[in-house]
């Protein structure tokens, strides 16, 4: 199996993992939400640690500072920005902004690690943040805090790739995704003794499930997909895989019948389809060997 397909197809399952968080996210309305994001990214930090049996490899200051960015950027900030962005305006508009990551990726990624932006790769990331909005639009409006806290959101989650890739070749996707479990759950600890008190609610049968979903399969399967994906096909090919997020999100919410398939988000789901063969297409012909001779 070529590295494209490989990653391909573990950028895929880290989105439809990601994108599954709906059914979820629905068990745990009620659970305090900072509390129940240390309580996920804790157990995703335990489970990870245990799949690497207990021998993580010692980070370099810089792998330090890098990793302990992103999970304040990716993971923790993110958070906070769609909290407080759904707040101010319409999910879905927050969803359309944040959609626009391939094309930040097809963009910076390459510019970070200089080499020639691939304009085909920024067509096709177009593409996929076209059709990404078409899934989830329902014609909601924007303020101006709200299209402030979405574009941060947007920024954090780039910089959830971005500032991971540069260390993915000698710490693995493995240790990455530990380390960025391990270094949130003090800056979620921190959040939830601020916004939520220092009594911890215990969560119910239910929710206690839902959060073990969250850590097991979004985030700790999640995480190892993901960033096998970017080391695999580069960052840049990856993000456009971030359509496939909506896409699951509406096949979840449709089975469990709190969202219609529309001719419309059809024709939707099929512009990411072809966005994202038209880019990671692309790639792979920029990235094979010229033949003997040329």
């Amino acid at each position: 199996m070529s590295a494209t397909l490989r990653g391909s197809l573990a950028a895929a399952t880290a989105l439809a993992l990601v994108g599954s968080l709906v059914a979820a996210s629905d068990l745990v309305e009620g659970y305090p939400f900072a509390t129940g994001q240390t309580l996920r990214y804790a157990l995703a930090a335990a489970v990870l640690w245990l799949l690497a049996r207990g021998r993580l490899p010692r980070l370099r200051a810089r792998e330090a500072i890098g990793l302990a960015a992103l999970a304040a950027t990716g993971l923790v900030l993110f958070n906070l920005f769609v909290i407080e962005g759904v707040r101010e305006t319409d999910p879905a508009t927050v969803g359309v902004i944040v959609g626009c990551v391939p094309v930040v990726l097809a963009v910076a990624g390459p510019l970070l690690e200089g080499r020639p932006v691939s304009a085909r790769v920024v067509a096709a990331a177009m593409v996929v943040a076209v059709g990404a909005a078409g899934v989830q639009w329902t014609d909601g409006g924007i303020t101006l805090a709200g299209l402030l806290l979405a574009l941060g959101a947007l920024a954090c989650e780039a910089a959830f790739s971005l500032l991971a890739a540069p260390h993915l070749a000698r710490l693995g996707p493995l240790a990455v995704s530990a380390y960025a479990c391990l270094f949130a759950v003090p800056m979620l600890a921190g959040w939830s003794l601020i916004a939520e008190g220092p009594a911890v609610a215990l969560p119910s049968v239910e929710e206690a499930a839902a959060l073990g979903y969250l850590g097991l399969c979004v985030t700790a399967g999640g995480f190892i997909c993901w960033y096998s994906a970017v080391r695999l096909l580069g960052v840049e090919r990856a993000g456009l895989f971030s359509g496939v997020l909506p896409v699951s999100a509406l096949a979840c919410s449709a089975a469990l019948g709190v969202a219609d398939v529309t001719p419309q988000r059809l024709v939707a789901v099929g512009l990411v389809a072809a966005g994202i063969t038209l880019g990671v297409r692309a790639g792979a012909a920029r990235a094979a060997p010229a033949p003997a001779g040329a």
